[in-house]
């Protein structure tokens, strides 16, 4: 491997280990079980907010604020091809252009949708109280890379800058608002089990 290959393989141990200290942290929390009877299905709502309770009008939030959904899905989506692009370019030479250009497309959208999200925190009060330093540099920091990560496909130049702020977010992430990447499953799941023991979702179910 060469240097850039080792330094990502440094940053992913970064990560690696940084949410592995979080999740020890978190499952030694005492956790009492819920000693209510069940009326309906743990797994069905654990089902439900996995599927069809992350759609956008399963919650008044996204359904209110559709546009900002949107523009988070496309960031999220953007990352993946972001973090997809190291994958790629050391065999460029064997993926199919369309395929690796619609990658970097992508990741340049995503990029796009993220300084979108910054121009809204500081142009929207509401948001401007609510954002913290961590929010701005995380959001930033991201946008950051995936505009190297779409220039990287077609400039060898930038690969360089490229690899530096692909270590550099994939470090960061134990450390900063990123890592709710990993707490997110835990939300969702603990989300689900409890509302589907007590009935109030679950898969098949009509909800408002």
């Amino acid at each position: 491997m060469d240097l850039w290959s080792w330094l990502l393989v440094a940053a992913l141990a970064v990560t690696v280990a940084g949410l592995g200290r979080h999740a020890a942290v978190l499952l030694v929390r005492p956790n009492g079980p819920d000693r209510s009877q069940a009326i309906a299905s743990p797994a069905r709502g654990v089902l439900y907010a996995f599927t069809w309770g992350m759609m956008p009008w399963a919650k008044e939030s996204t359904r209110r604020h559709l546009w900002a959904y949107l523009r988070g899905i496309i960031f999220h989506a953007g990352i993946a091809a972001g973090f997809l692009m190291p994958l790629l370019i050391p065999w460029q030479a064997f993926v199919p252009p369309a395929i690796g250009g619609a990658v970097a497309v992508l990741a340049a959208v995503g990029a796009l949708a993220g300084v979108v999200g910054l121009a809204a925190r500081i142009a929207e009060p509401r948001l401007r109280r609510l954002s913290t330093p961590d929010d701005f540099f995380s959001v930033g920091l991201v946008s950051a890379f995936l505009v190297a990560a779409a220039s990287a496909w077609a400039l060898p130049g930038a690969r360089a800058l490229f690899y530096g702020l692909a270590a550099a977010t994939l470090a960061y992430i134990p450390f900063g608002k990123i890592r709710h990447c990993f707490y997110y499953f835990f939300s969702r799941y603990f989300f689900g089990l409890a509302f589907g023991r007590r009935g109030v979702i679950g898969w098949g179910q009509s909800h408002e």
